[in-house]
């Protein structure tokens, strides 16, 4: 998706709205205050508003009328309730209050069929999650913007192969006309629901009498058709108006990358420096903006490999390893591989440090935390490896990976030839170049994930859970189960990078550590502001830290907090602490020359922490992500 509905996209955190009208009745104890407003309207504070999306050629998602959109508050608890607002209720259009257990297709398709009967829709989010599963996105992610094609593979092309997320309803990629917001607060829910009852129910099928509780909610989207169309009116409001109004405005983000040793950052490799990649995406997304916990789809991955991170930069001869190691982090793979696109787009243009023609091999982390058995299964690409060269190198690959579980509670299975690799940045990379890579995931064929890319993909989800009773701090510190597994694959993935980079010493000493993982899982799963996250965060970003869990959304708005604290966890766990002064922190010239490789072994790792205990000298390098107008299938700048 190119850009999201403007005007009011970019800043919707605080335009979003969803308010309670008291029609003609003032409640005891929920209308009070002094203004007419205040005697009206109830303000709902935990809401998240469903966008509207464009790309180039449509748009999907919601959006309100310019003025909000009112209607009479009618709860649907159970499918039989939708009788009334589709055809017998004699007051529309109507409000809907929707349980979150029923926020399915079929339910969506019918009120999506009267929509001069419908004002909007309120969905209340499902405790606990519901158990059949649920999945707003494709059944084939990204599809059509991954390797396989009409001349790359057809049989596989479009997931005729392996429906990958066959739980998904494609909900999120529809176009609805009436606004969507979901409801996070049960209060909040509680309170629409005694104001229908008290006012709107309905007596022996009888149609209620006035007073009546009605709902506004505005969340008004100017972008339209699609991304070309939209930023055509933007650049007219920007050459004709005195005051031009935003129309629609482009996703974007930084990838966060660093390497294992410093490399050149003012010029690119030569030819023979062979780079070994560890790929991860840190997005995730739902049908709602900016709640997309995405403790399965992203998560679980990234924490993994920052642990394989740290336990690598510990190993004694990693700077002089023949080969270098490159961390990824890409984001915005949610919407058709951004980062990896743009990574890819860099480095054929020879503006990326890393030549697309140095990588020497490519390990991706998908989906790792729902492990069966123990097992792990090793993602391979079939039509590349009809080239001898490439499925020699991927057998090397793939007995590195086995050999290095050895010893470690973790399975590695390998699959059969005839199947595809599943949705990730690789097959982005294939795109360019026949690359030796595995995609690692918990899955040999479906995603064992039932809540791919929607609001239940929690921490409950990964089966992250602490004791009662028990202090924030204490919890931080907690090893569950699931750090403990995901700790198992960082050790597994650690050691076969040291393999592949050739390192000779003996892996076995490559260890990650269980309680890094288990802070980082707290830190973006359960509560971000916690003490570990603040020690690691420059003072002025700190107040991104919130008291639940980080969203992993990409939006209008970058970087994402998500981002942020990526590159700071990442720097932390494999910097170099060194006893410098803010000024030789900020300025290498004033560093003693005897110090001067540490100042480039920063480069190499993403940070300098200096010996002020807040002071941090960033070079972890990030590539600006901008999305523009494109077909299907390619990117332009």
């Amino acid at each position: 998706m190119a850009t999201a509905g403007g005007g009011s996209a970019a800043d919707l955190g605080s335009r979003g709205l969803l308010r309670l009208l008291c029609l003609c009745v003032l409640l005891a104890g929920l209308c009070g205050g002094n203004s007419v407003e205040r005697k009206i309207y109830i303000s709902l504070n935990k809401t998240a508003p469903c966008v509207r999306l464009l790309n180039a050629t449509h748009q999907i998602g919601c959006h309100s009328s310019i003025s909000g959109d009112t209607g009479v508050i009618h709860v649907v608890e159970k499918e039989e309730d939708l009788q009334w607002v589709l055809t017998d209720g004699p007051n529309p259009p109507y409000m809907v209050l929707l349980e979150g257990t029923l926020f399915t297709r079929k339910v969506m398709e019918k009120l999506k069929g009267s929509t001069s009967r419908i004002a909007g829709l309120a969905v209340s989010l499902a405790k606990p999650s519901p158990a059949e599963g649920f999945s707003p996105s494709e059944q084939c992610p990204n599809d059509g913007f991954g390797v396989y094609s009409d001349s790359y593979g057809p049989e596989f092309a479009h997931c005729r192969n392996v429906q990958w997320n066959y739980l998904g309803d494609g909900l999120a990629y529809e176009d609805f006309s009436f606004p969507i917001f979901l409801l996070e607060d049960e209060n909040e829910t509680n309170v629409i629901k005694q104001c229908y009852r008290d006012h709107n129910l309905s007596q022996n099928g009888s149609a209620p009498v006035f007073p009546l509780c009605a709902m506004q909610l505005f969340s008004h989207m100017h972008a339209v058709i699609s991304t070309v169309t939209c930023m055509r009116r933007s650049s007219i409001q920007n050459t004709f108006s005195i005051n031009p109004e935003i129309v629609c405005d482009p996703l974007s983000d930084y990838n966060v990358w660093s390497m294992l040793k410093p490399i050149n950052t003012s010029g690119t490799l030569e030819p023979g420096d062979k780079v070994v990649v560890a790929a991860t995406q840190l997005d995730s997304r739902s049908f709602f903006w900016n709640v997309a916990p995405g403790a399965e789809s992203a998560v679980a991955s990234f924490v993994t490999q920052l642990a394989a991170a740290e336990a690598l930069s510990k190993a004694p001869d990693v700077t002089t390893l023949p080969r270098n190691v490159m961390f990824v982090f890409f984001q915005g793979e949610t919407f058709d591989y951004i980062g990896s696109s743009r990574m890819v787009y860099d480095m054929e243009r020879g503006k990326f440090p890393v030549p697309l023609d140095n990588i020497d091999s490519f390990v991706e982390l998908r989906q790792v935390a729902l492990r069966e058995s123990l097992e792990l299964w090793m993602h391979t690409d079939p039509v590349s490896q009809k080239n001898q060269s490439v499925q020699t190198q991927v057998e090397r690959l793939l007995t590195t990976l086995e050999q290095s579980s050895a010893g470690v509670p973790v399975v590695l299975r390998r699959l059969n030839q005839s199947q595809p690799l599943p949705p990730s940045s690789l097959q982005r990379f294939l795109r360019a170049r026949n690359i030796s890579g595995v995609v690692l995931a918990d899955h040999a064929t479906a995603f064992h994930n039932r809540y791919y890319q929607s609001v239940y993909d929690t921490a409950e989800n990964i089966n992250v859970s602490y004791p009662g009773q028990r202090s924030p701090e204490e919890d931080l510190n907690f090893v569950t189960d699931t750090a403990k597994a995901l700790a198992d694959v960082a050790t597994v993935l650690g050691r076969a990078l040291y393999q592949l980079a050739g390192g000779t010493n003996s892996r076995d000493t490559i260890e990650a550590d269980p309680h890094t993982v288990t802070r980082l899982l707290y830190g973006f799963l359960v509560k971000a502001n916690n003490s570990w996250f603040q020690s690691i965060l420059r003072q002025d970003l700190r107040s991104y830290l919130g008291d639940g869990p980080l969203q992993h959304y990409i939006a209008v708005s970058s970087p994402t907090n998500t981002t942020y604290v990526v590159q700071y966890a990442l720097a932390n766990l494999t910097g170099k602490v060194v006893d410098f002064t803010r000024e030789q922190c900020q300025d290498s010239s004033k560093v003693p020359n005897e110090n001067k490789d540490l100042i480039t072994l920063a480069v190499g790792f993403g940070v300098l922490i200096c010996s002020l205990a807040i002071t941090y000298c960033i070079n972890a390098k990030a590539d600006v992500l901008f999305i523009a107008p494109r077909e299907p299938g390619s990117v332009s700048f």
